[in-house]
């Protein structure tokens, strides 16, 4: 399966795929990884030695996908997208599933008349992603240099990742939409009142897109119990205030089953000019 929409990250000409070598006119190559993956970050693009999230927590994030916690919200992504994106032979959907982790999301919008490619600036999340779901394009690359050329997708989708609405609308095509996932007010307050003495509700009000038209926007809030433990501590390890959390906490959600929290949701639909 030759994913066709790639270019190079260093000279933004388009990449073609060779069996397992990727290369563009001015030579610059890339290897398909034996995950069935493309690495798309050359070390000149890293702020670090491995960026993103580490291996415990993808290992983490997808024990707990796998869940099926989330599933209401991926169900609601999914029905969007097919509301809005029209899916016939003559009309075929490209889809970028930006900081698309180990592709939970990614996955389940593919149909038989799409094309879905899932970036991620981890490694270790999209070495799991292409080993796991083989019917999808991922490579590793940084949401700030899209290795893609522009208006080259109908349907972005970013959950709980960073909005880059200049790249994003780049690559966007007239009349293209981008989905965005944010925590409401209520995202997981249980959980942060085990974490902080004074937990505050998420801001909804700023909004990360200045340009792009917003053309709905809705919250799917409901409860979860986690079953167990391990599922609350899997969570937390989701989250950006995990750091926060001392051992006595840890110790202390470790020991507790079916923990109540609630799940609150932000989904935003902005679209491009045609």
């Amino acid at each position: 399966m030759t994913a066709l929409h790639y270019t190079c990250p260093l000279c933004n000409l388009p990449l073609v795929g060779q069996e397992k070598l990727y290369r563009c006119e001015n030579n610059h190559s890339f290897d398909r990884a034996k995950e069935n993956y493309l690495n798309l970050l050359p070390v000149q693009f890293k702020h670090s030695k491995n960026p993103g999230d580490n291996k415990a927590m993808v290992n983490a994030r997808r024990a707990f996908l796998e869940q099926g916690y989330y599933q209401p919200l991926v169900d609601k992504l999914v029905v969007l997208y097919h509301e809005r994106t029209v899916l016939n032979a003559s009309n075929t959907s490209v889809i970028l599933d930006a900081g698309c982790g180990e592709g939970f999301y990614t996955h389940q919008h593919k149909s038989d008349v799409n094309t879905v490619y899932g970036v991620d600036i981890a490694k270790e999340a999209i070495k799991k992603a292409a080993k796991k779901y083989q019917q999808c394009h991922f490579s590793v690359a940084t949401l700030s240099k899209l290795p893609f050329a522009e208006q080259q997708f109908s349907w972005i989708v970013s959950v709980y990742a960073p909005i880059l609405e200049q790249e994003f609308t780049r690559v966007l095509s007239a009349g293209g939409y981008l989905l965005t996932v944010t925590p409401a007010k209520q995202h997981l307050m249980e959980l942060k009142q085990y974490i902080y003495d004074d937990a505050q509700e998420h801001d909804e009000e700023k909004l990360p897109i200045e340009h792009l038209t917003l053309v709905h926007q809705e919250n799917i809030s409901y409860q979860m119990v986690l079953k167990t433990g391990q599922d609350t501590l899997n969570l937390l390890a989701m989250t950006p205030f995990a750091f926060k959390a001392s051992n006595e906490v840890i110790e202390k959600l470790k020991l507790i089953n079916n923990f109540t929290c609630q799940a609150d949701f932000l989904i935003r639909i902005y679209q491009k000019e045609q």
